[in-house]
């Protein structure tokens, strides 16, 4: 049997553009139709992001430590902090012997009412304030002596569209769901007649995606033991 023996199937922008509307029963004729498509495509990105994690946007960052310093600012493209750890080195550091410590997540109120939040020592919990430029607030203060860099998972905002020769920032399985809901939003607009089943379709699509963009973790069944009268 004859195959491609590729796999390396993708979507320029224009060609995401172009099969929408065609879903929508719509030829694209005008450089306003597109300005309006790409500027959906970017809206469909920002509400992915209300969704939840999307595991290809999961990086790993780190920022020196500042002696009796609790406040950390970092990159604007964070959307969240998944993880955070306080580590004995650097990444390029990294050695046999390096110790990390895992951070507890506290939320806005927990943080608050933290009595002394500049007193120092060795942190074991952070805030993460998702403001435009997201700030990372530690508590204890590091005196970083031992542990002298924090290191963190982070979540990140899918790219802009950009030009119409661009690949969007989304991994292959991704795809359908892409271009479903942007027919979508752009039924809204230009279909009113198919928003019902375009909905429908993106959200099935959707759901999909993002089940099949879950991790895969090793599962452990353990036998329920009962204590009482007669066992």
């Amino acid at each position: 049997m004859a195959t491609s023996g590729t796999s390396a199937f993708d979507l320029n922008i224009d060609d995401i553009i172009e099969e929408a509307y065609e879903r929508c029963g719509i030829r694209t004729n005008s450089g306003r139709d597109l300005r309006s498509a790409r500027r959906s495509l970017n809206l469909l990105f920002s509400e992915w992001g209300n969704r939840g994690v999307h595991i290809w946007k999961v990086s790993l960052n780190e920022i020196a430590l500042v002696a009796g310093t609790a406040q950390y600012s970092v990159n604007s493209a964070v959307s969240d902090v998944l993880e955070a750890y306080i580590s004995t080195t650097a990444a390029a550091q990294n050695t046999s012997s390096t110790n990390d410590i895992s951070l507890t997540k506290i939320d806005r109120s927990a943080y608050a009412a933290l009595p002394n939040k500049l007193q120092t020592g060795q942190p074991s919990q952070y805030f993460v304030d998702r403001q435009t430029t997201p700030q990372i607030f530690l508590y204890l203060a590091p005196d970083a002596t031992t542990f002298t860099t924090l290191k963190f998972y982070s979540v990140d905002r899918i790219q802009d569209v950009g030009v119409y020769t661009n690949q969007a920032d989304v991994v292959y399985r991704f795809l359908p769901c892409m271009c479903s809901g942007l027919a979508y939003y752009l039924s809204m607009k230009k279909a009113p007649d198919r928003l019902q089943t375009l909905r429908l379709v993106y959200e099935d699509e959707l759901q999909r995606a993002l089940t099949e963009d879950g991790q895969r973790t090793s599962v452990y069944i353990t036998p329920q033991t009962y204590f009482g009268d007669g066992v």
